[in-house]
């Protein structure tokens, strides 16, 4: 190659390299301000985006907020109107007992009028009657004393042996009263080494650790109360009683598991309905303790062998059971005290004496249950559990169903007598009450699909749960009405009587 050739090669050799970066470098800046284009296009969207999801949350919350105030709204007007009801019925109850006021003042008024009267009256007879004595002497010409005289002394003088025959009149009536008041004597020594006994309510005080647990035992809208009153079956009555609430149910058995239950979650301290319903399950296995203990206390009290175990449980259900005020479990063990006393001295079977006078009312255990007298169901309970055929006849016997035909059945009968005749033993009024609270439950039970009944309020309201897959929305009013019908026809009792049918409904599922 010439030298002129060489000289050019190397002389473009730069600009080339230069045109070759040129061309590089304007190919980059365009490719770098595609690349910020594409960037501020992605920007762009993004920030759209995001103000469209802004504006979206903020509709949402704003949403959200609108439906808050109308829930809060609502919440305030039925919280508004509940205390307009409370108010009402504040009132009404102020104006009744002001109504009651104003009565009682007028029967006052009244009483004051006729007791003056009637003293006026008292005046007026007693000197009309000052008067008649006087007139009569005058008439007579004889005091009162001389024509008392002169008429005893003729009566004496006519009617010799008729006063010999009041005499001995006196006489007989004279030991008759003496006879009177050996009988009661004997009672009332009797009633000094009497088993210890008082008379049965119907309510259970629970001692509370402060007010504050009244808030929680009533919870949130009543739900506890309301969960707890359904489960036992038993009123719970919250009022001013500092520190305490009040149980109340004709049903002792069921007073104590629902006090049991309370005391547990009240040391518990966490009260919902859950654990409510634990609480109540635990209490009445618990009370199921506590009756075969009484029944294995009275039998080992009474020194009596080879009972059956079924037996036992009913004697201790005796615990929870009254008659006409009086503890059923004390009287049977008094019965057996004073019945094998009696048979100690006669000479007669001591162990069987005490066997039959524990024995006599095993049929009030369960005479609430079954049909028929508690005599009735108690020989039969005792022949089916294999008692002797003598302990059956006392049993049979102590209320003169039958004629006593063994020294042991006479003495059940006196004992049982004695122990019912004591002063102060029994109360009719409480007996007829449990009767009627007893036949409200067992009219509501017997309706189909009724699972259980409560009878609260002291008879004055009717609990009754249905089962849900037998009785329907609909059916509840019809079943409701039913059942007031026929309280109605068969019950007397004061005031009304308010039925209320609750029907649930529980669904249940296991995830595995």
């Amino acid at each position: 190659m010439p030298d002129t050739a060489w000289w050019i090669y190397w002389a473009s050799l730069p600009l080339a390299f230069a045109g070759g970066y040129a061309v590089r470098r304007f190919v980059a800046e365009a490719k770098v301000r595609s690349a910020e284009e594409r960037a501020r296009e992605i920007i762009a969207a993004a920030e759209k985006e995001a103000e469209a999801k802004k504006k979206e949350k903020l509709l949402e919350a704003k949403e959200e907020a609108l439906r808050l105030k109308h829930e809060l709204e609502r919440e305030h007007r039925e919280r508004r109107h509940e205390l307009q009801r409370l108010e009402r019925r504040l009132l009404q109850k102020t104006e009744a007992v002001e109504a009651k006021l104003e009565s009682l003042s007028r029967r006052e008024e009244s009483l004051g009028r006729k007791e003056a009267e009637l003293e006026a009256r008292l005046k007026e007879l007693e000197q009309l009657k000052n008067l008649r004595l006087a007139e009569i002497e005058r008439v007579a010409q004889l005091s009162l004393e001389e024509a008392r005289q002169l008429l005893l002394s003729e009566v004496e003088k006519e009617m010799q042996q008729e006063v010999a025959q009041l005499i001995r009149d006196m006489e007989n009536r004279a030991k008759e009263e003496g006879e009177r008041r050996a009988r009661m004597i004997i009672a009332l020594a009797i009633q000094r080494c009497a088993v210890d006994q008082v008379g049965e309510t119907t309510v259970s005080v629970v001692p509370l650790p402060n007010e504050e647990m009244k808030g929680r035992i009533i919870g949130r809208e009543g739900r506890n109360i309301r969960a707890f009153e359904t489960l036992t079956g038993v009123d719970l009555i919250i009022d001013d009683t500092p520190e305490a609430v009040i149980l109340s149910s004709f049903d002792p058995i069921r007073r104590e598991i629902a006090r049991v239950a309370l005391e547990k979650l009240v040391a518990d301290g966490r009260i919902h309905p859950a654990r409510i319903e634990e609480m109540v399950e635990k209490a009445r296995r618990e009370v199921e303790r506590q009756i075969w203990e009484a029944g294995e206390q009275a039998v080992l009290q009474a020194g009596i062998h080879h009972i059956h175990e079924e037996l036992i449980k009913l004697l201790g259900r005796l615990k929870f059971r009254t008659s006409y005020g009086q503890n059923v479990l004390q009287h049977s063990l008094e019965v057996m005290h004073l019945a094998g006393v009696m048979a100690a001295e006669l000479g007669a079977n001591v162990a069987l004496a005490k066997r039959a006078g524990l024995l006599h009312d095993i049929g009030k255990a369960v005479d609430r249950e079954m049909e028929g007298p508690h005599v009735a169901i108690g020989v039969e309970l005792a022949r089916k559990y294999g008692e002797d055929p003598e302990v059956i006849h006392a049993i049979a016997a102590h209320h003169g169903d039958e004629e006593p035909q063994t020294v042991e059945a006479v003495l059940v009968q006196a004992a049982d007598a004695i122990s019912a005749a004591r002063p102060g033993a029994r109360r009719e009024t409480l007996e007829a009450y449990i009767k009627r609270l007893t036949k409200l439950e067992e009219i509501a039970a017997s309706f189909p699909g009724v699972e259980k009944a409560y009878a609260v309020q002291a008879g004055r309201e009717i609990r009754v749960m249905v089962k849900p897959e037998r009785v329907d929305d609909a059916a509840t009013v019809r079943l409701a009405r039913e059942i007031a019908k026929r309280i109605e026809s068969e019950l007397e009792y004061p005031g009304q009587v308010k039925v209320v049918v609750i029907r649930e409904t529980r669904a249940v599922e296991y995830a595995k």
